[in-house]
């Protein structure tokens, strides 16, 4: 049996799998540095002193290296490893925080398991998703010894790395490593869970689970009853940023409101498009194409849960309303929408209240469980003049 370890950077192979390069009895194993297009060949034999510096030799710089393979590249790569010999590949997990490494996790899984061969994943970094594990290795004491006395040799620089997707501190060198076989959809919905925007998230039908999520029904359901106080169906449509798929849509629609949902992401887009009629578009503008051409005028526009990628909020002043509904989790509200309501001539709060509380909430069929960190919503007006 050859164990074939699939890694964004040489130090993952010890820092995630050391239990799987210390695995008594081991018979061959080969690491596949993704980063940098390099098979490291461990020496045969138990002794980890050899491993651990062939390994450490590989180790780059913080900015070294290139952006992760892709899936033909990675089944050709793995293909050619195996070499139509019994084996099994461990890599990240798919919902790695560190995406560089949750590519891999995604991507390694498929090109193995087009190969017919089983793939275990690290349960890695993630500070907010934890993956339930189906097997765990603490390490030995002599073991974190060796783990921490690689991570002073071969990676000083990194333990200071501003950058995230390098970083090596106390949470990324674990003193038990655990592992996880998931299903293909389990995979991609764990890997779009973590995603943000583009293709990556719309990978999958209702990535965040609005449909079956109890939390996501409590912060819709209160969505709705919010803007629903505040506006009549008859007085004018709503303009929605950002509908997703419509699940707010929906709720607002079933209430009797004319809803004008704009969804820039086209497979997001499609999906709720496909359960419309044709005297109900859906729009593909975003938040700055709504602003520079500002032809959708609206009662209210609805910014829900979607102020998270740096858009500029002084676009909201160009928008054809005079009222605004904004929900974010309370640590963005602090972060983005506060600062910048202190300092915006044009708009005034007019209302702020909880939406929904945190909870911690199982997603992906119990296959992982996640933090959701709330909402508060908050009611804008425009300021009148004279």
């Amino acid at each position: 049996m050859i164990d074939i370890l699939v890694v964004f950077r040489a130090e993952d192979a010890v820092l995630d799998f050391l239990t799987v390069l210390a695995a008594p009895g081991r018979e061959e194993t080969r690491v596949l540095v993704c980063g940098t297009r390099e098979t490291i060949e461990p020496p045969p034999g138990e002794e980890l002193g050899p491993t651990l510096d062939a390994v450490g030799r590989r180790a780059l710089p913080a900015g070294a290296g290139h952006e992760p393979c892709d899936v033909d590249t990675l089944a050709a790569w793995i293909g050619a490893t195996a070499a139509g010999r019994p084996a099994r590949v461990w890599t990240h997990s798919p919902a790695d925080n560190r995406r560089t490494r949750g590519r891999i996790g995604r991507d390694a899984a498929i090109a193995a398991t087009g190969a017919g061969l089983p793939v275990q994943h690290a349960v890695g970094y993630s500070p907010y998703l934890q993956c339930v594990s189906d097997e765990d290795r603490p390490l030995t004491r002599q073991l974190m010894r060796l783990k921490a006395g690689f991570a002073n040799q071969h990676c000083g620089p990194l333990l200071t790395a501003e950058d995230p997707e390098l970083l090596v501190d106390t949470p990324r060198i674990p003193a038990a490593e655990r592992f996880f076989r998931c299903e293909p959809e389990e995979r991609d919905r764990l890997y779009a869970l973590l995603a943000s925007l583009g293709d990556e998230v719309a990978a999958v039908a209702d990535p965040w689970e609005f449909h079956s999520s109890p939390y996501e029904h409590a912060r819709l359901d209160a969505t709705t009853a919010w803007i629903a106080r505040h506006h009549r169906p008859e007085a004018g449509p709503l303009v929605e940023v950002g509908a997703c798929e419509g699940a707010l849509t929906d709720r607002l629609e079933h209430k009797g409101f004319r809803v004008e949902p704009t969804e820039p992401n086209p497979s997001f887009r499609q999906r709720l498009a496909e359960r419309r009629t044709a005297d109900r578009p859906t729009h593909p503008h975003d938040l700055a194409a709504l602003a520079a051409q500002p032809h959708l005028p609206g009662t209210a526009y609805l910014l829900i849960e979607m102020l998270y990628y740096g858009q500029d909020l002084d676009l909201l002043d160009d928008l054809p309303t005079d009222t605004v509904h904004v929900a974010l989790e309370p640590g963005a509200l602090a972060r983005t929408l506060d600062p910048w309501l202190a300092r915006n001539p044009t708009w005034t709060e007019a209302e702020r209240l909880p939406l929904v509380h945190p909870v911690v909430e199982a997603v992906c069929n119990g296959r992982a469980y996640l933090s959701k960190r709330g909402s508060i919503g908050v009611l804008l007006r425009r300021r009148t003049t004279g």
